[in-house]
């Protein structure tokens, strides 16, 4: 017995040293999905109906219909790392991937990014409703963060071709489009017609 529990412990000290995803790495992560929700809250606090329903013009979202967009992107995140981390470890696929630094450019790039249409806002609820359903999955994402064990990058998903990014790094791509989005936050509070109320 004294023997098996000595290779089990061998085993996960070796399996703890092979793993790619840092505790630094958790700790980046951590920081920058809480940094990204206390901006959204800050952005979107003591808002009215008209502030939050204000559209600058025909095609452009209202402060709400963009954090609806937000807490839309956020289950999709959720989905797709359960689906990446039941999937195979393949550490390997590293070597072949992009680095982390092209998705923090391609998501903060300014050039306009379409929203697909699972993506793109209803409008039916009210927006602090969607500020609220947003919160209630980033709080759920970070407490996975906090407390995985799992290695985030030694498990992917697919984005297109022969492309595939890591768990890692749809979790950067997570915070960075709601930075992305508060750009466009504060572009709609600072347009002239802006209710100030």
């Amino acid at each position: 017995m004294r023997k098996l529990i000595l290779f089990l412990l061998i085993s996960v000290s070796a399996n703890a040293q092979n793993k790619l995803w840092t505790e630094n790495d958790r700790q980046e992560l951590i920081a920058n999905l809480k940094k990204t929700r206390d901006s959204l809250i800050k952005e979107t606090q003591n808002l009215s109906i008209e502030q939050w329903s204000f559209r600058e013009s025909p095609e452009r979202w209202t402060i709400g219909e963009i954090v609806e967009h937000l807490g839309l992107w956020e289950r999709i995140f959720a989905r797709e790392t359960n689906i990446a981390l039941r999937s195979k470890s393949t550490p390997e696929l590293n070597a072949s991937s992009k680095p982390d630094s092209w998705y923090i450019d391609f998501i903060m790039e300014e050039k306009v990014h379409n929203a697909p249409d699972y993506a793109r806002p209803t409008g039916y609820m009210q927006g602090k409703d969607n500020l609220t359903t947003f919160l209630k999955i980033r709080e759920q994402t970070i407490n996975f963060i906090e407390t995985t064990q799992a290695d985030l990058k030694a498990h992917f998903e697919p984005v297109g071709g022969e492309n595939y990014r890591n768990v890692h790094q749809i979790f950067i791509v997570q915070f960075g489009h709601v930075s992305r989005h508060i750009r466009q936050i504060k572009k709609v509070k600072n347009h002239p017609d802006y209710p100030n109320l």
